[in-house]
C-alpha cells in the first residue's frame, strides 16, 4: 500500500460531472446520508466514466456509515456479502450498492483483543497465499481510496461540495489513458486474482493500455486465476463478453495467458488457428448487437466462444460413426466437465447451448422441414443468430441466412403443404370408432 499523500481536490467549475448525469436514486441516497451527518461520496468507475464522459451502468456510493446505521437509515436496504459487508438498496428500476470506507488491516488482526471464548470471525482474513478472504475493517475516505484497484478508480464525487477527489494518480492516468494498480502490482493481484481480469476489460471496454510493469506482473500471476472461486468467474466472464467489448478483450486474455488458464480447451486441435479466428469472428459479431440494442445473453456468449470447437468434437465423434446428437451430447459433457473447474457455467446454460448447437443441421437443411414449427421452437432466435455469426466467416452458410431473412418476413416460397408462421394450424376432430352394442341375455 503506497503511503497517502495530500488529496488532490477538483473543484465543481474545473470538471465536467452534472448532477443530471447521476441516477436520481444515488443522489437521494447521497443527500439523505449528508443530511443525517454522514460522509457520502461516489465512487469507483461512474466517477471515471463520468469524467470520460461515458453513461455509467451503475452507480457506487462509499460513506462513513456503518452497516447497521445504514439499514436503520435506509428501509429499502438489504445488507449483503460475507467477504466485503454491503448494503444494497432496493429501488423499483436499480439497485445502488453502498459500502462502508475501509481500512487496511490492522496488525495481528485476528488475535488481538481476542479471548478464548471469543468466536467472532476477523474482520480481515487471508490465506496462506496471500489472498484476501475477509475485508471489513473500516477506515476513512483516504484509505479507502487508496485500497482499491486501479488509480482511476479510487476517484470520489463528493456530494457536500460537489468536487472530485484524487488520493492517488487517477486524474493524471486518466488523462493519459493508462491503467495502474495502487500500490505493487504483485500483492494486488495476488490479494484478488479477480483485478488481472477487470484489468484487461478495462483496457478493452476504454482502449486504455495497461502499464507495462503491470502487464508483466499480470502475464506472470496469470495461471493463479484459477484460485477465485469458480462462481465469481463465470459472473466476471460474462462482464468480459457481454458488455460490447468482446473482440478486444479476446486477445488480450490470450496474450496475458489468462485465457488459457480460465478456458483450456479453447482453440485446441489441429486446427487451432483457424478456430481462433473464427472464434474472434464470432465475438466481433456479439459486440455489434450491443450497438445495435440488442445484447446478446449468456446462451449464445458461450456458443460464440465454445460452438466451433464443440462441433469439430461432435463432427470428429460422428464420423466414428455415433449417431449426431449422441456426438454432440458427448462432446458437450466432456467439454463442460473440464471447463467447469474453472468457471462454474449452470447446467440450464449449458442445456440452452446445447440445444443451440443441436438445431444448426436443421437450420441448414434447404429446403427446411416444417420450418414454420421451428421457428417457435424456445432455442431458435439464438439458433439463428448462432449461424449469423458463423456465416460471417463462412459462405456457404450465408444464402441459409438470407433464405431464413426470407422466410421470416414472408418472402419465402412456402415449402410443402406447412401453413405460414403466423397462422396457427386448424385442431382436427378425431372420430370415434363406435362401441358395439353388449349382446343382451334372453330370458329363460
Amino acid at each position: 500500500m503506497v503511503p497517502p499523500m495530500p488529496p488532490r481536490i477538483v473543484s465543481r467549475k474545473e470538471h465536467r460531472i452534472s448532477r443530471r448525469q447521476i441516477s436520481p436514486n444515488a443522489l437521494r441516497t447521497l443527500y439523505r446520508l449528508r443530511d443525517n451527518g454522514f460522509v457520502a461520496y461516489l465512487v469507483g468507475g461512474c466517477v471515471r466514466d463520468l469524467l470520460l464522459g461515458r453513461t455509467p451502468k451503475d452507480f457506487d456510493i462509499a460513506t462513513d456509515a456503518a452497516p447497521g446505521q445504514l439499514k436503520r437509515l435506509f428501509r429499502n436496504c438489504r445488507l449483503v456479502g460475507r467477504r466485503f459487508r454491503l448494503a444494497h438498496l432496493h429501488f423499483q428500476d436499480e439497485i445502488i450498492e453502498v459500502s462502508t470506507f475501509r481500512s487496511a488491516a490492522p496488525v495481528d488482526e485476528g488475535e488481538a483483543g481476542k479471548t478464548e471464548e471469543d468466536h467472532r470471525p476477523p474482520r480481515h482474513l487471508k490465506d496462506e497465499d496471500g489472498m484476501v478472504l475477509r475485508d471489513n475493517v473500516f477506515g476513512t475516505p483516504e484509505e479507502d481510496a487508496l485500497r482499491r484497484d486501479f488509480t482511476i478508480n479510487a476517484l470520489a464525487y463528493n456530494i457536500a461540495d460537489f468536487s472530485v477527489i484524487d488520493h492517488s494518480t487517477g486524474l493524471v492516468d486518466l488523462e493519459q489513458r493508462l491503467i495502474r494498480p495502487i500500490g505493487d502490482p504483485y500483492v494486488r493481484f495476488t490479494e484478488d486474482p479477480v483485478r488481472m481480469l477487470r484489468a484487461v476489460r478495462f483496457a478493452a471496454s476504454h482502449g486504455f493500455v495497461i502499464e507495462p510493469a503491470t502487464w508483466d506482473v499480470l502475464c506472470e500471476l496469470s495461471p493463479t486465476i484459477t484460485r477465485a472461486s469458480s462462481a465469481r468467474l463465470y459472473e466476471e466472464v460474462l462482464k468480459l463478453f457481454l458488455l460490447g467489448s468482446a473482440g478486444p478483450v479476446f486477445p488480450l486474455l490470450e496474450e496475458s495467458g489468462l485465457g488459457p488458464a480460465l478456458f483450456p480447451g479453447l482453440g485446441g486441435g489441429g486446427d487451432e488457428n483457424g478456430r481462433r479466428s473464427i472464434v474472434q469472428a464470432n465475438l466481433a459479431g456479439l459486440d455489434r448487437l450491443c450497438r445495435n440494442g440488442t445484447p446478446p445473453n449468456a446462451p449464445l456468449c458461450f456458443a460464440a466462444l465454445f460452438g466451433p470447437d464443440l462441433e469439430e468434437a461432435a463432427l470428429a465423434r460422428h464420423r466414428d460413426g455415433v449417431p449426431r446428437q449422441q456426438a454432440l451430447d458427448a462432446a458437450c459433457a466432456v467439454f463442460f466437465e473440464a471447463l467447469c473447474r474453472t468457471v462454474s457455467v449452470p447446467g440450464r446454460i449449458g442445456s440452452q447451448l446445447r440445444a443451440i448447437l443441436a438445431l444448426q443441421p436443421l437450420l441448414q437443411r434447404q429446403p427446411p422441414r416444417r420450418p414454420a414449427r421451428m421457428v417457435h421452437r424456445p432455442e431458435f432466435a439464438d439458433g439463428l443468430g448462432y449461424l449469423r455469426l458463423a456465416a460471417e466467416t463462412s459462405a456457404e452458410r450465408r444464402p441459409v441466412v438470407a433464405w431464413w431473412d426470407a422466410f421470416l418476413s414472408g418472402d419465402a416460397p412456402p415449402t410443402g403443404k406447412e401453413a405460414p408462421v403466423a397462422e396457427t394450424p386448424a385442431k382436427q376432430r378425431r372420430h370415434r370408432r363406435r362401441r358395439p352394442r353388449p349382446a343382451t341375455v334372453a330370458a329363460s
